[in-house]
């Protein structure tokens, strides 16, 4: 509601029909204390009974609510999780295909590779029977499949920097795709402590020790990046520790203010090569 109708309701000056117009008065309105609004309505000419004001309030904040959701979905971050997991499932189903395609088309043609490097040489072939035209058909799709892959992979790279710049610089714009996916968003990222953060992508261990059947994982997805890969194993929980940590924060400031910190990366380097140094400390100490 406007300033000057937060005494009178957030129905002041609408026809009662108006519903975009109700949606955006809630969306913006607010009072300083409650009051017998249904009243107040049927006084203003809103509505012309208690039960009528609560349909008509029923409907706009149905209105609004459904435009929330939709601005929601729409956002960046929402685009980029999408688009990582359109990446993973183009990406999974072109090397399944490609497996299926390398035993059928072994079977027609001599000195069929696998994966879709051979599914894309299969598709420079001049079929010359109805049967290889379909194996032919199927490269190609593997072929189409594969290169809708590199290309949404090629746009995460090109937006998730703009979307999440200190993510994307710690854990290159990928990784950062998948971290967001993986908690839904980034909002819900950023909201998330760093424990939890080192461990996403690696829930089915986490239920399984849980469980009392496994071990407690050291880290999930964040596996992949040469922080956590590149650090030799006694030292890996520390490394996703201090990894996972840099990371929750970094969530946390591109969500809130979305500027750059360089002073969080120069830390995050300082901090693993403390933690690598160990290494080359105890190989000295074992001389």
């Amino acid at each position: 509601m406007t300033e000057n109708a937060t005494d009178r309701g957030w129905f002041a000056g609408l026809e009662p029909g108006s519903v975009d117009e109700a949606r955006e008065a809630i969306d913006s309105g607010g009072a300083e204390a409650p009051a017998d609004w249904p009243e107040l309505a049927v006084d203003a000419g809103f509505a012309e009974s208690e039960s009528e004001y609560y349909d008509l309030l029923h409907e706009a904040t149905i209105t609004a609510t459904r435009a929330t959701v939709v601005d929601r979905e729409q956002a960046d971050d929402k685009q980029l999780l999408h688009a990582v997991r359109a990446m993973d499932d183009a990406d999974r189903t072109a090397n399944e295909l490609a497996e299926r395609l390398s035993e059928w088309a072994g079977t027609l043609f001599d000195d069929v590779g696998t994966g879709v490097g051979a599914a894309r040489e299969l598709v420079d072939r001049d079929p010359t029977t109805p049967l290889e035209a379909r194996v032919i058909s199927l490269a190609e799709r593997v072929d189409d499949l594969a290169t809708e892959a590199d290309e949404l992979r090629a746009f995460i790279q090109r937006e998730a920097p703009e979307v999440a710049p200190n993510l994307s610089e710690m854990a290159g714009p990928v990784l950062a795709a998948r971290l967001i996916a993986l908690a839904g968003g980034l909002e819900t990222l950023a909201k998330k402590p760093s424990g939890t953060v080192q461990v996403l992508g690696a829930e089915d261990a986490l239920f399984a020790h849980l469980a009392g059947r496994a071990s407690s994982p050291k880290h999930g997805i964040i596996y992949t990046h040469e922080y956590v890969n590149g650090t030799r194993p006694e030292d890996r929980g520390s490394a996703a520790r201090a990894f996972a940590g840099k990371l929750s924060i970094g969530a946390r400031i591109d969500h809130y203010s979305g500027e750059p910190r360089p002073e969080i990366h120069e830390e995050l380097a300082d901090r693993m090569s403390t933690i690598r140094a160990r290494a080359a400390d105890d190989e000295e100490a074992s001389q």
